[in-house]
């Protein structure tokens, strides 16, 4: 098996000789073996595992533990265990597809609301309160959405806030997105659109980020986020079949 020095295995892969000791401090690759001098020894192993570990956090997804999944599945490989690493990652391509699915059907969902395809019968005037019992939403949740500019509510000559039949139909938008992690600044650029052009594809609005937002997350994005998660899983899956086959008859620990 080949060895390399802490900076040939940097220069190899194409990043800082910092990063490989912050994986083998966060145990994403094993502890090297050391010279008489302290040098670190990396083998082929630790080449790849780095890899791994690259594409694995190539696309930082967040929601319902995706990103835990994903540092469990670099260090089980680590560990030599390569196996079920490749069990982990199928489980965790299959939570990716779930979360796109959630995130596909909160689309749809919107997409019917926005069209008037379900009418708010029966509601009336609501207070804050009945609004978020109404929703099964807490206060909190409610504020929040108003106070980042995704709904501005009707006040009464008391100065009490009241929720029409319209507001309860946007808000539930709101709670459909929400529910599949699309962020506030992504659900307020596709309404801000669609008040503007009532005709704009609601996908692409939610999708595409202007240029001059300062700063933007994944799930300012999490159509596209997620479609390239499981792309790094399936190259994560053909990765981790390799090391099986490169390794497993000499272990590496």
């Amino acid at each position: 098996m080949n060895t390399y020095k802490t900076s040939e295995i940097a220069h190899s892969i194409g990043i800082h000789p910092n990063t490989v000791r912050l994986y083998e401090e966060l145990e994403l690759i094993p502890k090297p073996l050391r010279k008489a001098n302290g040098y670190r020894v990396f083998t082929d192993f630790h080449m790849e595992q780095i890899k791994l570990a690259r594409i694995a956090l190539k696309v930082e997804v967040l929601q319902n533990g995706l990103r835990k999944q994903a540092i469990a599945i670099i260090k089980t490989s680590a560990l030599g265990k390569f196996s079920k690493a490749i069990c982990l990652t199928e489980y965790y391509r299959q939570q990716i597809r779930n979360e796109q699915k959630n995130a596909e059907e909160a689309l749809a969902i919107a997409g019917k609301l926005l069209s008037g395809g379900s009418q708010e019968t029966g509601t009336g005037f609501l207070t804050r309160k009945e609004a978020a019992d109404y929703l099964q939403i807490s206060i909190d949740a409610l504020r929040n959405w108003e106070m980042n500019g995704l709904l501005t509510v009707k006040r009464k000559q008391n100065g009490y806030r009241v929720y029409t039949a319209e507001d309860v139909r946007r808000l539930k938008i709101i709670r459909s997105l929400r529910c599949a992690n699309y962020s506030l600044s992504a659900i307020l650029r596709m309404l801000s659109t669609l008040s503007q052009n009532p005709e704009a594809d609601i996908r692409q609005a939610i999708d595409t980020p202007k240029q001059n937002e300062d700063i933007i997350s994944v799930c300012d994005k999490l159509l596209t986020s997620l479609h390239y998660a499981e792309e790094n899983a399936k190259v994560m899956l053909a990765h981790l079949e390799k090391m099986k086959k490169q390794f497993q008859r000499n272990p590496p620990l």
